[in-house]
């Protein structure tokens, strides 16, 4: 059960997921956090994994009432700064573009592809302040989450395409993305990666494939049924590898946290 504190407590390392997570953490507590852009997407809630601080944010809040597109990216990422933490993990669902990459297949993508089109994407609106985002994810987390899920042969790099949603793609469309080197796709990790860059974070995402996108065969065609069915059956082995990536990963050792050095920013990071 979760409890409310007045004082909030500080958490170094965050995961932003699914509302299943909660479980996750030990004796969490709720934080309300009030950011320049509004509510995150829920009170977020801080506790204990193997002795150590962590946030747990659910992406869509607490009822899932956030639709992809209209999840508050920028005020999420804000308030999990705001309370420390400065390395973030990401799982989430997406649909294999190949046939190789089917339902239960674990990856732990390397590259991302943009194809939103009405989401902000930056919190800086003044001045010139261009972040690097060559490689989207921090190397250091990917290489502790691929080391995590080992005992299921995951993935080791990939392009996730993000899609505006909240529509699937249309058949034609999945085997274009597929045909530009897509590997999997989803509708939330985009803008989520490049504002945690722009907040000097480190980020990495570990996405459980649900099922095959539209595209693949002539039989695929994606539900939403189907997508939370798969996702919920690998819920507590994505817990137990994230469980042991938290414990296992260590001081800042790469080049995220320089991500806005040198740059004027139009505001002090919090």
């Amino acid at each position: 059960m979760l409890g409310r504190v007045n004082t909030p407590p500080q958490a170094e390392v965050a995961v932003i997921g699914g509302s299943g997570f909660y479980t996750f953490l030990e004796d969490p507590v709720e934080v309300e956090v009030d950011t320049p852009y509004g509510p995150p997407s829920a009170p977020i809630a801080i506790g204990t994994v193997e002795g150590r601080g962590v946030a747990f944010l659910p992406r869509h809040g607490p009822h899932h009432q956030f639709p992809a597109h209209r999840v508050p990216y920028r005020a999420n990422l804000w308030a999990l700064r705001s309370l420390g933490v400065r390395q973030v993990l990401a799982p989430c669902a997406v649909g294999g573009l190949t046939p190789e990459l089917g339902p239960g297949t674990f990856v732990v993508p390397d590259q991302l592809v943009d194809r939103t089109s009405t989401r902000i994407q930056t919190y800086y609106d003044q001045g010139a302040v261009h972040v690097s985002f060559a490689d989207p994810y921090c190397p250091r987390l990917r290489t502790h989450l691929v080391d995590g899920l080992t005992d299921h042969a995951p993935v080791d790099g990939g392009v996730m395409v993000v899609i505006e949603g909240p529509r699937f793609s249309t058949r034609a469309e999945s085997q274009w993305y597929a045909a530009q080197g897509g590997s999997i796709i989803n509708m939330t990790g985009h803008p989520e990666a490049v504002l945690a860059r722009e907040l000097a974070l480190c980020y990495a995402t570990v996405a459980l494939v649900t099922d095959h996108d539209a595209g693949v065969d002539a039989a695929s065609s994606v539900s939403m049924d189907e997508v939370f069915a798969v996702f919920a059956s690998h819920t507590d082995t994505l817990k137990g590898a994230l469980r042991s990536v938290v414990a296992g990963v260590g001081e800042r050792s790469c080049e995220c946290g320089s991500a806005v050095d040198g740059m004027t920013l139009p505001f002090e990071l919090p």
